[in-house]
């Protein structure tokens, strides 16, 4: 028999006597506590949840009330002149034109941004101008623009909406732009109205006309 088993014996036989007179030190009991570290979100999770976080904020009661007072103009001006939306633009840019078929009808159509603020709500009600005092009827075409101008701001007056120094901004250099067209074209005259929207590298050119009498 070895003598290995026989000292574990005795070692076990007098290790409660030894630990009662404290000549034994017992390692104290650890107790281990598992954690579960919290994970931040980042990266394409992280912006959905902001995302998702600004989908649940309601939207402000101006905002909305400004959303429905654009779409209740923009229905009323298409059906008051039976005008077509051919397409919405991303850009603030428009476009009006007639399109007469073989039986005599006509189809009235524009291209414009949705009216959703001051801007886009000008530009639409510009194209709808177009429409509402007729092509053709202003000479020459720099005139027609600017009635279809007048026509929107007036609009804007009328119902209400807010007329921003970017929409005064954005008539003045439509206008600019179109009376300068008509300069390189050579016109011979300014139509009066048009004076102060004369490119000034074409002034001393032009002198602007009487307005006829009303």
């Amino acid at each position: 028999m070895s003598k290995a088993p026989v000292q574990l014996l005795l070692w076990d036989a007098i290790k409660p006597i030894a630990q009662a007179l404290g000549l034994v030190r017992t390692a104290p009991k650890v107790r281990v506590v598992p954690t579960q570290p919290i994970a931040k979100p980042f990266g394409a999770a992280a912006s959905a949840r902001r995302a998702s976080t600004a989908k649940s904020r309601p939207v402000p009661k101006r905002a909305a009330r400004m959303e429905r007072r654009y779409a209740e103009v923009t229905e009323l001006m298409l059906r008051t002149y039976g005008v077509r939306v051919r397409k919405w633009r991303t850009s603030m840019s428009g476009v009006a034109w007639c399109v007469m078929y073989r039986d005599g009808s006509i189809a009235r159509l524009i291209e414009s941004p949705k009216p959703k603020g001051p801007m886009s709500m000008a530009v639409f009600l510009h194209e709808i101008g177009h429409h509402a005092i007729g092509f053709n009827v202003y000479s020459p075409r720099c005139l027609e623009e600017y009635h279809a101008w007048e026509f929107s701001i007036k609009a804007m007056k009328d119902h209400g909406l807010n007329i921003t120094e970017q929409v005064e901004k954005r008539r003045r250099r439509s206008l600019e732009y179109a009376v300068g067209k008509a300069c390189r074209r050579g016109i011979k005259q300014i139509p009066a109205e048009l004076e102060r929207y004369i490119p000034a590298r074409y002034r001393s050119e032009y002198r602007p006309v009487a307005s006829p009498p009303n």
